[in-house]
């Protein structure tokens, strides 16, 4: 697919989707250059928060969709990688927020609600906006977004307790699925938590995972050899922090495919407990392996149960290689080594994913640009009521 030419791509319904996971690698560059300008605006931020309370500040992620699991995959390594005398992390859904506000928001905690938006029109991301303003008596805000005219960014604009960090103008994505806003929002969002390595470790991995990156393009054809697997099914399966991206990859083949190709996502442990009967003759599963040589085993262990049950046809471990190492098939990245954290290997492990399901889409012959043919998935969610809450 990278390979062909924008008029090859535009006939396949494929050049916008395309293009825009191929920029990612870039993209991510770019990112790091932003953080690096506001950077004393974002120390300034925090720092003043920092010293106007005596306890930790929770720090809701939040979002719907893609935009939810960007908080998904940044808690856990931010549980174990950001500043915990100052900060306690959570990631809750927007969709959660806006229809039982009292059951996810603390009305008496100092709390920074981050919001994630695309777009910044979802009826729910305005919505939890407006109910924790309401409800929360000590609320800041970051508003992590790539549209300067959303209704998230324009809102925030002259609040001094609402930092608006926009996110490269390319990663606004123009087709339906979230590939660059996912990616381009997690980094930014690692880049201000991460306070276990400093800027130059951090400008160190992102250089990393650009070159991982870019060695997903380069070897379109190997993915491409695993999606012309007679396949009806996918498992995505990872550990902390890649346990929270497994269900962004999972919710990339169902959009793509618009439902043709079936998926599930689970932990490496967790899988065993019910969820593995889903593997049969025509599923592929691949597991996101971690750097941390302990949580590694776990992962390997998964890949070995299964590849060793001899039912699917394709058990795969994606990431780098390390002291200890799956027997079976794995997608190795050279540019990679097992020092980088798991929180940085989540972006070459979306764009793998994220090709899996481009491949998967053109297969089923759907229109990865608009893959919805019944128009009752849309970009920007529609249909939504939002009822008045009084507090």
């Amino acid at each position: 697919m990278y390979k062909m030419t924008d008029n090859e791509l535009t006939q396949m319904g494929a050049v916008i989707t395309t293009r825009e996971i191929q920029q990612e690698p870039e993209l991510w560059l770019e990112t790091f250059k932003i953080y690096q300008e506001k950077k004393q605006a974002i120390d300034a931020f925090l720092g003043k928060i920092e010293s106007e309370f005596n306890e930790p500040v929770r720090v809701v992620f939040t979002g719907a969709g893609s935009s939810a699991y960007v908080g998904d995959t940044a808690m856990p390594y931010l549980t174990e990688n950001g500043d915990r005398n100052h900060f306690r992390f959570e990631a809750i859904d927007t969709t959660k927020i806006v229809s039982t506000p009292k059951q996810y928001l603390e009305k008496d905690t100092p709390t920074i609600l981050v919001s994630f938006a695309r777009s910044g029109n979802s009826p729910e991301s305005v919505a939890t906006v407006d109910i924790a303003e309401k409800y929360v008596k000590h609320l800041y805000q970051i508003t992590i977004t790539c549209a300067p005219e959303g209704k998230l960014a324009l809102h925030a604009q002259e609040d001094d307790k609402n930092l608006v960090l926009m996110q490269p103008a390319r990663s606004n994505d123009k087709g339906f699925a979230m590939t660059g806003s996912f990616s381009c929002m997690l980094l930014t969002t690692l880049l201000v938590f991460d306070a276990q390595h400093s800027d130059e470790q951090k400008e160190t991995y992102v250089n990393a995972i650009s070159k991982m990156g870019h060695e997903v393009i380069d070897r379109v054809d190997d993915i491409q050899k695993l999606v012309d697997t007679d396949f009806e099914r996918i498992v995505y399966l990872g550990s902390g922090a890649l346990g929270g991206l497994t269900r962004e990859a999972q919710l990339k083949v169902l959009e793509l495919t618009a439902g043709q190709k079936v998926t599930v996502f689970d932990t490496s442990m967790g899988f065993r407990h019910g969820p593995k009967s889903f593997v049969n003759s025509k599923t592929l599963l691949f597991d996101f392996v971690s750097n941390n040589a302990y949580t590694r085993q776990y992962d390997v262990d998964i890949l070995e149960e299964v590849a060793g049950d001899e039912i699917a046809p394709v058990v795969m471990g994606i990431g780098v290689q390390s002291a200890h190492n799956f027997t079976g098939s794995n997608f190795n990245f050279a540019n990679g080594d097992d020092s980088i954290p798991d929180g940085y290997m989540a972006f070459p492990d979306v764009m793998f994913a994220q090709t899996i399901s481009l491949l998967s889409s053109i297969k089923v012959k759907n229109t990865p640009d608009t893959p919805s043919a019944t128009g009752t998935v849309n970009r920007v969610v529609k249909g939504v009521t939002i009822h008045d809450f009084e507090g």
